[in-house]
């Protein structure tokens, strides 16, 4: 197996359209397990660490924020928490905090494992991958188009991850996930919701109860006609149940060793609920305050 770490971004992309077959990491924390487990063996690692461009953030000039590949866990959560509250969430439940030192949210992205936990908040708060290839230039690819198959992306063979875009939160946003214990546990299933008052409607992110993380459309169409976006009224509690219903509806999870299929639905059915509930209530404060 041969190790390649470029020192610059040029010499990533080229690197990359000379060996396709050069698995990039970031932290290496997905990377490493398959290959200590003898799960995945490729002709090459693509170290990607020594790029101090992707360890950047920046705020655009359209007020949107564009997060390098390589920011980890832990500086999303110190640095980003306030503007990105539902990615900064699901960041915090991601292994230990050397895990989360060295993870990150392009990594997750590259796995594209539907048990990841930075997909839900990524896809409810409408993300846009920012990936280049060395012949052809950058692309945007929108999250909700970039989960193929189970741990299959949009990226073609010679692009690497850049960046992701995501505009700062326009309201409340919260992530809950189910495990088979309290910390340091893949997600049996998981769930993000993301209020955008300003356009009246809600984002929605299920995980590991799909082949890939995937939207929950009707349920965000039933909140965006439902919701009392100009006074903030009390929640009804038939829509808030209904609204887990669509949530459960969306997904499509197997039996494995970490949970059934019925169980996953009724999870996320569970976790849309509480995750509404909680964003609507924080809601209503704030017409509240601004009243």
């Amino acid at each position: 197996m041969d190790f390649l770490r470029p020192a610059t971004w040029a010499e990533a992309l080229a690197a990359r359209a000379d060996r396709p077959d050069a698995v990039p990491i970031q932290g290496g924390t997905d990377v490493m397990v398959e290959i200590n487990f003898d799960v995945r063996r490729p002709g090459a690692l693509l170290d990607l660490t020594a790029i101090p461009e992707l360890a950047t953030w920046e705020r655009a000039a359209d007020g949107r924020l564009r997060v390098g590949a390589g920011v980890p866990y832990a500086r999303v959560v110190a640095e980003l928490g306030d503007a990105l509250p539902g990615l900064a969430q699901a960041s915090r439940t991601v292994g230990s905090p050397q895990i989360r030192n060295r993870g990150t949210v392009g990594g997750n992205l590259g796995a594209a494992s539907p048990a990841g936990d930075a997909h839900p908040p990524l896809l409810a708060g409408d993300a846009v991958v920012e990936a280049e290839s060395a012949a052809r230039g950058t692309r945007l690819i929108p999250a909700a188009e970039f989960y193929l198959g189970v741990k299959r992306n949009a990226l073609a063979p010679d692009e690497l991850i850049r960046a992701f875009w995501m505009a700062p939160a326009g309201g409340p946003q919260y992530f809950s996930k189910v495990g088979t214990r309290n910390a340091m546990v893949i997600a049996v299933c998981s769930f993000a919701l993301a209020l955008h008052p300003e356009e009246r409607r809600a984002g929605t992110g299920i995980g590991s109860a799909a082949p890939t993380p995937r939207r929950a459309h009707a349920a965000e169409e039933f909140l965006a006609a439902e919701l009392d976006w100009t006074g903030g009224a009390a929640l009804d509690p038939r829509a808030r149940a209904r609204f887990g219903e669509l949530a459960a509806g969306a997904a499509s999870p197997i039996d494995d060793v970490r949970g059934t299929a019925a169980y996953r639905r009724h999870a996320v059915a569970v976790m849309a609920r509480r995750t509404l509930t909680w964003a609507w209530n924080d809601y209503r404060k704030q017409v509240e305050a601004c009243a």
